[in-house]
This record gives C-alpha cells, sequence and structure tokens, in this order.
C-alpha cells in the first residue's frame, strides 16, 4: 500500500521540490498540496492521507495550530513538521500538538524521507541538527516531577511501559514487546500518568531522560 501524503508549504517552489523528491519513491503517492493551515486541515480530512509534510509557519492558521486540529480529528494520521527553525519553543510545540517527526528544511533533502519511513513505522524522528538541543530542553524539569522518582513510585512493568513510550514505540508495538496485551498497556500508561501527575508524551518523556529510564541519541 502506498504512503499518501499531504504538502504543506506556502512556498510553491518548496513543495515542487518535495514533490519531486517523494514521487521518485515507488511507495509513495502526493494526494495534495496545500499553501496554508486552514487548507491544509480541509484536505486531510478529504484525501485519506496518512501524512501530512507541514510547515510550522503558514498563513491563516500556522503549523502548529493546524496539526493540533488534524491530530484530535484523526488520532492515526501521522505529522512531519518541516520548518526553517531550529527554535526549541517550535520543536516542543510541535512534538507537544502531535508531529511524530521534525526536520529542518535545510535538511529535507536529506532526511525528509528517512523521516516519513520512520513514523510511518511508529517512530519519532528528529533532524540531527536538532535532536541534542531538544534533548537538553527535556531534562529541565519542574520539581514536582522529581518529587516522584521512577523507581520507588512505579512498578517494574510500568518502569517497561514509560521506557518503551518514551522510545516513540505504538501501543501495538509495546503489547508485542512485552508479551501483554494492548489494553494491558493502555491500562499501564494510565497508571502511570496518574501517579506522575503527567498528562502528555512529551512529559513522560522528559520524565523519563531525567530519571535515567531512556536516553535519546542526538
Amino acid at each position: 500500500m502506498n504512503i499518501r501524503l499531504i504538502l504543506a508549504d506556502d512556498h510553491e517552489l518548496m513543495r515542487e521540490g518535495l514533490k519531486a523528491l517523494i514521487q521518485n519513491e515507488m511507495d509513495m503517492e502526493v494526494v495534495g498540496e496545500a499553501n496554508n493551515g486552514v487548507q491544509t486541515v480541509e484536505m486531510a480530512r478529504q484525501t485519506g492521507a496518512h501524512l501530512v509534510v507541514m510547515d510550522v509557519s503558514m498563513p491563516d492558521l500556522n503549523g502548529i495550530e493546524a496539526t493540533r486540529k488534524i491530530i484530535s480529528a484523526n488520532p492515526h494520521i501521522k505529522i512531519v513538521a518541516l520548518s526553517g527553525h531550529a527554535n526549541k519553543e517550535f520543536v516542543r510545540e510541535m512534538l507537544t500538538a502531535g508531529a511524530s517527526a521534525y526536520v529542518l528544511k535545510k535538511r529535507a533533502y536529506e532526511e525528509l524521507l528517512r523521516a516519513i519511513r520512520a513514523v510511518m513505522k511508529g517512530k519519532k524522528y528528529l533532524s540531527s541538527d536538532i535532536a541534542r538541543g531538544v534533548v537538553d530542553d527535556y531534562i529541565e524539569l519542574s520539581s514536582s516531577i522529581s518529587d516522584n522518582p521512577a523507581f520507588i513510585v512505579l512498578t517494574d512493568r510500568e518502569r517497561e511501559v514509560l521506557q518503551q513510550l518514551a522510545e516513540g514505540n505504538s501501543t501495538k508495538e509495546m503489547a508485542s514487546a512485552l508479551g501483554v496485551s494492548v489494553k494491558t498497556v493502555e491500562t499501564h500508561r494510565r497508571n502511570i500518568m496518574e501517579k506522575l501527575n503527567l498528562h502528555s508524551v512529551a512529559e513522560l518523556t522528559k520524565y523519563a531522560i531525567r530519571e535515567g529510564i531512556t536516553s535519546v541519541d542526538p
């Protein structure tokens, strides 16, 4: 099955270049092009695309807000953020909104295809130029989190689930790796969030890195 993609960028030359890159791949198909966030949200709803390559800075509705709307309507669609900015705030907001990858435009022709294939397998992907900065940001945690040491608060199995989750594995992958049901993994995830009073994958990843449960390679 071909990966159906939408290219969302307000620069036509950028879209054309990425389209030419993608169309060389036998298993990828561009099913739509958008030049603003509002158009992207509507196109994601209409086309049944599997993935959106999303420019962070677009008119009418920025890529962060467009990502939130698309993921809210369809949690299964994948978002690869594309930006000229390595700003940690942009990276964090896109990942929190639901993006699975963040690729710098200057690296797009080297890294975009790699990022697309990674996220379609349920993984996360960050351009090498920004990965180290994101990790540095992740480990700046609030004191409330440090009051809940993982090796006291969480059970052995909950720490296993937390590590798998922080490393970008899907619920099905975690269930398979741990030899339990999907429902059991979901229960563990809910219990972890309740125990730690954390409410997103980004927050859980920060916690896991700080507590030494996992690490993110730059």
